[in-house]
């Protein structure tokens, strides 16, 4: 099979980037199923990671999940689905950093239970601190925040985790059948 010579800024095949895209837009569109009324914060989280840690699985180069989470907040902003301006922009790179950040640590991770439910954990609660950080900003009572803040976090966290716990065997399946490579690059 011939080699795909087309990168995208010098890092991504032609090929990578599309699927990173694929992901950004399936985060896009949970987002937009998930606008129901649940009641339940931080659910949104479950799918978020759950597509971070699969580009991160699929591509293995540093800069994969933070390229997902650069265009899903740009595409959210287009959209008018964040209602905090750059403050979107925020909510989903920094979740998306710490994706990059465990897999220039550990590249192989995305295979393991644990380290993939660390990571979305680690992931979600950064970003229900985001939240926390722009209510500390405007000046919320802060008895009232600190609730907000714990219950927030705990329900980030939660769902994260439980996003990111299917990330590991669709890894290994799409490795045994060939679909992705076997190497955990972080170039």
């Amino acid at each position: 099979m011939e080699q795909e010579k087309v990168f995208i800024w010098r890092r991504f095949t032609l090929r990578e980037a599309v699927l990173l895209c694929f992901c950004a837009t399936l985060i896009i569109l949970t987002r937009a199923g998930l606008r129901l009324h649940l009641h339940m914060p931080g659910h949104v989280m479950f799918f978020t990671m759950f597509f971070f840690l699969l580009a991160r699985g699929c591509v293995p180069r540093l800069g994969a999940a933070t390229l997902v989470g650069l265009i899903t907040s740009l595409a959210s902003i287009l959209l008018g689905m964040g209602s905090g301006g750059v403050i979107t922009l925020v909510k989903f790179l920094l979740p998306a950093l710490v994706v990059d950040l465990a897999g220039l640590i550990a590249p192989s991770f995305v295979t393991s239970l644990f380290a993939c439910a660390t990571v979305g954990v680690l992931a979600s609660l950064l970003r229900a601190g985001t939240n926390t950080g722009v209510e500390w900003l405007l000046g919320i009572d802060e008895d009232i925040m600190l609730n907000k803040a714990v219950i927030s976090a705990a329900l980030n966290g939660l769902w994260g985790g439980l996003g990111a716990l299917a990330v590991p065997a669709i890894i290994r399946r799409l490795r045994k059948n060939g679909l992705i490579d076997h190497q955990g690059a972080s170039s």
